[in-house]
């Protein structure tokens, strides 16, 4: 040992000591996050009473239910970026196991999401006693308190997340390869969606806008927060690839900043609308001027991750062992992050200003007016833009046309043919969901059935010819020696053992299939029709499943197991009888789907809803004859092609030996012809 080297067992008590700090600033994180929760709403909390007309359930649950609800805000955020970190911030080890940086972050993340748990266990009797104003020791009875969360939508938002956020934990516990990671990550985020999709968001007027840009929102600061805090605990225990993760966790950053501010400003203008009231309400109501304070909090946090950019990443790059500029900037922006989290739960419990005017039925329901009966005009040109779906088809379309571009800035072709499908594919999903089919969608049944039969029809079928896994592998830089990238993140995804199971043509089949059945003839559509929640997982639900099955029909793209072409003009057939027999079963149908809500709407014109629910039917009867030309269009063309490869190879291997294949194959019949003549003779 040289003598400039430190001995291991200093190394490893500065890394106990290390870990022993970022264990510190977590905890005056959390106390920073619930002590400003509980102070904002005491600011606001009698007003807010005033304004629900409840009694005051006391001071435990005034002030300890935004404090513990901060407390979840922040240790959600803490699991989600602890498995962002272990899935693409550091690489695996070669064997497909995580390595000692990604382990630490699943550990923590495990311990995170415990916490997690026992928060949102806490937040069950809390909630019920904010809401009925009884003092938290009145609803502590078991029986009456699982009565009364069944009742109350947010309570029952919490038990849902206990649930989901304990196999978070335990599943945490058991991973220990890589390929596991992606997944978990997702069901951490999958577990902040039921508080997302319920609360004051998901109610009143476009509560459709509030909901979305919220869903954007709090998945966009879960995973900047979180990930700044998996990065600052990586460097402080000297984990290797900082560099590594610091640069990509600066481009993960930057995207979160900006989704978190354009989201912000659309969720302030649901509850302040842009009109002449908007300056004086910012300024003398609360709401207002916390309102104010978070988007300072937030311009601060931008200017802090601007200038690590500028000195921590460069000092990196230069020196993998100089650390202390990107400490010292993450440590104060994890401080600074608790206190926003906090003043964005009180935010969330401060009423904003009054509305101007009474919102109508519709706009209550839906979230918005509708100016009429649909007509073409108003099909055509009556938008309203889907911040889920709007934004992902123009995000998916911009990244295809960048792709093509490099790839033929290097000088490689790509067919025209796969950029026009996957282009039209994102233009008809733009369009079914934020043009006048996604604005009627959720108050006929008809227009809602023919945005259903594009989704997981049309759209799917054309982004599958499109090619994307393909033309994202030819662009992605391999990693060669290096630490694996997005490239072979993808190439995991398309053969692992999940990929395997769900692409086998049985299953695709069943998935695309039984979705039809189970929600419109087994009571879903029926339950849920008047929640926008569920409107956003069908939507969800319709293009992947119809993106799965035509993905393995016609799809161009590398796939995890070979399917025949038999077996893929079976899967299009054997559809056609299950998607007939759905269609003529909704059309024989004497009850109403969903009856009880588009009765409740109002709606004038839209009068005779069994005539409405029979044209649905037909559109559903009729639209599965259009896939079927497009889809065997599409097998002949690959066959075609298919054949004349094949050709083309026997020629090349014909011209390298000079038709030895067929000088064998004439000999073995003059042979035959041979023994044939001696045989008669």
């Amino acid at each position: 040992m040289s003598s400039t080297e430190a001995p291991p067992i200093a190394l490893d008590a500065e890394v106990a000591r290390n870990g022993a700090a970022f264990a510190m600033l977590t905890a005056l994180a959390g106390a920073a996050s619930a002590v400003v929760a509980a102070l904002v709403v005491g600011l606001s909390a009698a007003e807010a009473l005033t304004l629900l007309g409840i009694p005051d359930p006391g001071p435990m649950t005034t002030y300890g239910l935004p404090a513990v609800r901060a407390l979840a805000d922040l240790s959600a955020a803490l699991t989600v970026g602890s498995l962002l970190f272990a899935t693409f911030l550091t690489p695996p080890q070669s064997s497909g196991l995580v390595d000692v940086g990604g382990y630490r972050a699943v550990r923590r993340a495990s311990n995170f999401a415990l916490v997690w748990a026992c928060c949102a266990a806490l937040l069950v009797p809390l909630t019920v006693s904010d809401t009925t104003g009884q003092p938290i020791g009145d609803v502590l009875d078991p029986r009456a308190l699982w009565r009364a969360v069944d009742q109350i939508e947010v309570a029952g938002a919490w038990r849902t997340t206990v649930l989901f956020a304990l196999i978070v934990a335990v599943g945490c516990r058991l991973a220990l390869r890589w390929e596991w990671m992606p997944l978990l990550l997702g069901a951490s985020i999958l577990t902040m969606m039921p508080l997302a999709l319920t609360g004051h968001s998901s109610s009143g007027g476009s509560h459709d806008l509030a909901t979305n840009s919220l869903i954007l929102h709090v998945v966009s600061f879960a995973v900047w927060v979180g990930g700044l805090f998996a990065v600052l605990a990586h460097a402080l225990r000297g984990g290797a690839h900082i560099g590594l993760a610091a640069r990509r966790f600066s481009w993960i950053a930057t995207v979160a900043f900006v989704v978190i501010a354009i989201s912000g400003v659309i969720n302030s203008l649901v509850r302040m609308p842009l009109d002449e009231r908007l300056g004086y309400e910012l300024v003398n109501s609360t709401y207002g001027r916390l309102l104010l304070a978070k988007a300072a909090a937030l311009a601060v946090l931008g200017v802090l991750g601007y200038l690590q950019r500028r000195s921590a990443l460069p000092a990196l790059a230069a020196n993998p062992g100089s650390r202390m500029a990107l400490i010292r900037y993450a440590g104060v922006e994890v401080l600074i992050f608790a206190a926003t989290a906090g003043l964005a739960v009180g935010l969330g419990r401060t009423p904003p200003p009054a509305p101007t005017s009474i919102p109508t039925i519709t706009e209550v329901e839906i979230g918005y007016n509708l100016a009429g009966p649909p007509t073409l005009a108003r099909i055509l040109f009556d938008w309203r833009f889907d911040l889920i779906f709007g934004t992902g088809a123009i995000v998916l379309a911009v990244l295809y046309v960048i792709g093509v571009r490099r790839l033929r800035a290097r000088g490689d072709a790509w067919p025209a043919g796969r950029t026009l499908a996957w282009l039209s594919g994102c233009a008809i999903l733009l369009f079914t969901t934020s043009s006048g089919v996604g604005r009627y969608s959720p108050a006929m049944f008809s227009v809602h059935m023919g945005a259903h039969m594009a989704l997981s029809m049309l759209v799917p079928i054309l982004l599958a010819l499109g090619g994307a896994v393909t033309l994202a592998l030819r662009v992605l830089p391999a990693a060669g020696h290096g630490p694996p990238g997005p490239r072979e993140w993808l190439l995991v995804a398309v053969h692992n053992p999940v990929s395997r199971t769900l692409t086998h043509p049985v299953v695709a089949s069943v998935i695309f299939i039984a979705g039809f059945y189970a929600l419109y003839l087994g009571g879903i559509f029926d339950t849920y029709v008047d929640s926008h929640a569920a409107h956003l997982f069908m939507n969800l639900h319709f293009l992947i499943s119809g993106y799965l099955f035509y993905w393995v029909v016609i799809g161009i793209d590398p796939k995890p197991r070979p399917v025949e072409p038999l077996t893929k003009l079976g899967m299009v057939f054997g559809s056609l009888p299950f998607h007939a027999f759905f269609g003529v079963t909704l059309m024989s149908m004497t009850t109403v789907l969903g009856g009880w809500f588009y009765r409740g709407l109002d709606l004038g014109w839209n009068y005779d809803l069994l005539d409405d629910q029979r044209v649905g039917s037909s559109l559903a009867w009729a639209s599965g004859e259009i896939p079927l030309v497009v889809v065997m269009m599409a097998l002949l063309v690959q066959w075609s092609r298919s054949d004349q490869r094949l050709a083309k190879r026997t020629d090349r291997a014909a011209d390298r030996d000079n038709d030895a294949a067929l000088a064998a194959h004439n000999a073995m019949f003059a042979e035959l012809a041979k023994r044939d003549g001696e045989q008669r003779q």
